[in-house]
């Protein structure tokens, strides 16, 4: 995953509560179980003029020139909601979406930002979307601030920060201790060495 240090980019003002992750990418959009090709199928509800097609829906606010490549997506509360598809945000991150700023999130979906490397931030977005620069989101600093003036602070948990910051996933986490699980391992195996001699049947 690439790391998250800072993000500065024009914020989508999508400021809906209850996007579950079906209308964040319908499962009719979910046509493979990669990581990959699913960002067409993002908001595909609202993106497209009908079902299936890839006409934009020009009213769609993705489909506007202003938020092009932009980086920052502003929603309503209980974002993510729904089933607990990951494949809500492997699609947000391969369209470009580096931050999801909601005033609440669906816990298993803010999990799964975080672990796609997608940094989910608990605020009001009304202020944000006043901003009429740009948003800079400073993951060091724990902070949000607008180019035509304004900041905000914001929280994270460490271990999620660390993440993040690093652009690593849980598993890349847990190696990082690989030294001290080796040595609890070599200590273990001394103290229990009846666990380490089992065999399979």
């Amino acid at each position: 995953m690439k790391p998250i240090r800072q993000v500065t980019s024009r914020a989508i003002p999508l400021i809906v509560n209850n996007i579950d992750t079906d209308l964040i990418i319908p499962s009719r959009e979910m046509k493979s179980v990669s990581k990959t090709g699913l960002s067409d199928g993002l908001f595909a509800g609202w993106r497209y003029t009908e079902v299936g097609g890839r006409d934009p829906n020009p009213d769609f606010v993705l489909n506007g020139p202003t938020y092009t490549g932009a980086e920052i997506l502003l929603t309503g509360d209980n974002m993510g909601c729904g089933s607990s598809r990951e494949h809500a945000a492997w699609a947000l991150a391969e369209y470009g979406i580096r931050v999801v700023i909601a005033r609440s999130f669906n816990p298993i979906f803010r999990g799964n930002c975080i672990r796609n490397g997608i940094l989910p931030i608990k605020a009001d977005p009304e202020p944000l979307a006043a901003c009429e620069g740009e948003l800079t989101v400073d993951l060091e600093a724990l902070l949000i601030s607008c180019d035509g003036g304004g900041q905000w602070a914001f929280g994270l948990e460490t271990e999620a920060r660390d993440m993040l910051l690093e652009g690593l996933d849980p598993i890349d986490l847990t190696l990082k201790r690989a030294a001290e699980i080796a040595a609890f391992r070599e200590t273990d195996r001394t103290a229990r060495p009846w666990i380490y001699n089992l065999k399979a049947d």
